[in-house]
């Protein structure tokens, strides 16, 4: 029934009785509504991924990429292809239970096995320069301060612990996270987008030498490229 029905048969009604043209508007209304009973669907979801489909394509990207250099892949050597297992009573396919990317990257002893084999490839990369080398933080107070970065024993320790942490939260483990927010940390260090990539490219070398199956690299590298609005100030 449409408005203009309505409005008339309320009229009629009212006629009756105004109890029963409120109870006929009542009735309309959570016909229209639901009142809010009605579930919504259920929507599928990327599981521990970086939730910016556009942090995930450029994940993709750049493992096809990769995968293209080397001739390797899913295509040449059927890696990171799941099988499905048969159940051994009925014949049919086991649905695999969805585990957390921190759980399928090893948990606590994979993500300090791929930081203590990432970050002295990083430290040591030119073309990232962590250390900032060259740059200045300009402010009203400090018109060119130096960013420079002391590599010490010290800070070094405090910046693993700071990127396991934020790993671990980041992909569904422990969510204990002592470092500083990730944009004003890197406010004013004038981090470049190639210089980002230069890291990106030194944790994909460091995933690929403990080889991690290119799923859980690609939902790595996503979280990652997530991150890149809040480091990248020099586009």
């Amino acid at each position: 029934m449409n408005a203009f029905g309505l409005i008339l048969l309320t009229k009629r009604l009212h006629l009756r009785g105004p109890l029963t043209a409120v109870a006929l508007w009542l009735c309309a209304g959570v016909a229209l509504s639901g009142c809010g009973t009605k579930s919504a669907p259920n929507k599928s979801q990327s599981f521990f991924t970086s939730g910016s489909s556009e942090a995930d394509q450029r994940a993709s990207q750049r493992m096809a990429q990769q995968q293209q250099l080397s001739g390797t892949g899913e295509s040449s050597t059927g890696k990171g292809k799941s099988k499905d297992k048969e159940d051994d009573s009925g014949g049919q396919p086991k649905v695999p239970t969805k585990r957390t990317l921190f759980d399928r990257l090893g948990g606590q002893t994979g993500l300090v096995a791929i930081v203590d084999d990432f970050l002295p490839r990083a430290l040591q990369d030119p073309r990232v320069n962590w250390d900032r080398k060259g740059t200045t933080h300009t402010s009203l107070l400090h018109p060119s301060k130096p960013t420079t970065w002391d590599p010490n024993p010290t800070n070094v320790a405090t910046l693993k612990k700071h990127i396991i942490q934020f790993l671990s939260l980041a992909t569904g483990g422990p969510s204990r996270y002592e470092g500083r927010e990730m944009k004003p940390v890197h406010a004013g260090m004038h981090i470049s987008n190639p210089e980002f990539d230069a890291a990106v490219g030194d944790l994909k070398a460091s995933l690929d030498k403990l080889q991690i199956p290119d799923t859980e690299q690609k939902e790595l590298l996503a979280v990652i490229e997530s991150t890149r609005a809040e480091i990248v100030t020099e586009r």
